[in-house]
């Protein structure tokens, strides 16, 4: 099975002062947009090919998936779905990216690899 590589968008969004609180829904769908070859190339952790799953929240729940990346709005805090996918998955291989300190803590005691949000630039 292809390793899973799960995106908190919100916090990748947010690494980037680059207007995205402006417009959280196209900031969103620009990053979904420049992730789009992940699940066929990978990266140098995860080896290729990935799926790619994308956690949105808020403002940015109305954000479509694409062929190659699977957006999943979260109902609530965007950290809580990530959590459930990383259990939901588990004993697969599973990436989260995400810089969010609580939030890497909570997956790493799930068995999950914590990358920054500079691995996916």
């Amino acid at each position: 099975m292809d390793p899973l590589l799960v995106i908190d968008a919100a916090n990748v969004v947010g690494s980037v002062p680059d207007g995205w609180w402006r417009d959280r829904a196209a900031a969103t769908e620009r990053l979904r947009d420049r992730i789009a070859d992940l699940s066929e190339r990978g990266l140098p952790e995860t080896g290729a090919p990935v799926e790619v799953v994308l956690v949105v929240e808020g403002k940015a729940s109305r954000v479509a998936g694409s062929p190659t990346v699977r957006v999943i709005a979260a109902p609530g805090e965007g950290d809580d779905r990530i959590v459930d996918l990383v259990r939901e998955h588990a004993p697969r291989r599973t990436y989260v990216v995400t810089a969010d300190r609580g939030l890497r803590a909570r997956v790493t005691a799930l068995g999950a690899h914590v990358l920054g949000p500079k691995s996916i630039r």
